[in-house]
């Protein structure tokens, strides 16, 4: 016995019992992106293929442009939260410089003369004057004849007033670096912070795109299903 015609919910129009839908059928989705455009649907209502598949295919349009907007959600929140969090990366050289002392900057100044080529030429040049002065014959009186022994005081006392400013300057490069270091893991640490974070925001994201996808397929076989039982009827 041929089923009478349904009338559609949605557009009103006469169909073949075919051709609709029964409410309790359509999926939870469609019904309740239904719902929005139509607020007296019910689930004892039908509806046409026609409207069905028109709702389908805004529903998928939904989804495509619900994912877009979640990726450019999830752009505008990295950015807002690297925009808030403070910047842990400083210049310590700055830092340091500003706050160190006149005795300081001093040993530092020495440590670096005393280091270089420069305090060596000079050196050899002084002692090679000192040496040459005092040993020339024509000189009758020489201030500190052979074996030099003021020089000998002189270089004892500059190499005792030049080691501890040299080890000062060391411990204050110990004292930078030990910084640095600081400065360096806590640069590391909020890094690994927010990789982790995106890492598990693309993951939730993916999550729900896997699941939106999964559901426009069944909609599409559905879609499809309908219209090869149409076209074999």
């Amino acid at each position: 016995m041929a089923q009478p015609p349904v009338q559609c919910a949605i557009c009103g129009q006469t169909k073949p019992a075919a051709e609709t839908t029964p409410g309790i059928l359509v999926r939870p989705a469609i019904d309740a992106l239904i719902r929005r455009k139509h607020p007296n649907w019910t689930l004892n209502d039908s509806i046409c293929a026609a409207c069905h598949n028109t709702f389908r295919t805004e529903y998928v349009m939904e989804q495509v442009q619900k994912d877009s907007g979640e990726m450019s959600a999830l752009e505008a929140e990295v950015v807002e939260s690297i925009r808030q969090n403070q910047i842990v990366t400083d210049n310590l050289n700055k830092e340091f410089e500003t706050n160190q002392t006149t005795g300081a900057k001093v040993a530092d100044k020495v440590a670096s003369f005393g280091g270089s080529w420069k305090f060596i030429f000079i050196f050899f040049s002084v002692m090679a004057v000192w040496i040459l002065i005092n040993s020339i014959s024509l000189l009758w009186r020489p201030f500190d004849p052979f074996p030099f022994i003021l020089f000998n005081l002189i270089l004892s006392m500059l190499a005792a007033i030049q080691a501890p400013i040299i080890m000062m300057s060391q411990n204050r490069q110990e004292t930078r670096d030990r910084m640095r270091a600081e400065n360096d893991y806590q640069v590391n640490l909020k890094a690994e912070i927010e990789v982790r974070v995106l890492s598990e925001k693309m993951d939730q994201l993916l999550h729900h795109q896997w699941q939106r996808l999964l559901e426009i397929q069944r909609m599409q076989t559905e879609m499809i299903e309908d219209l090869a039982s149409r076209t074999k009827s």
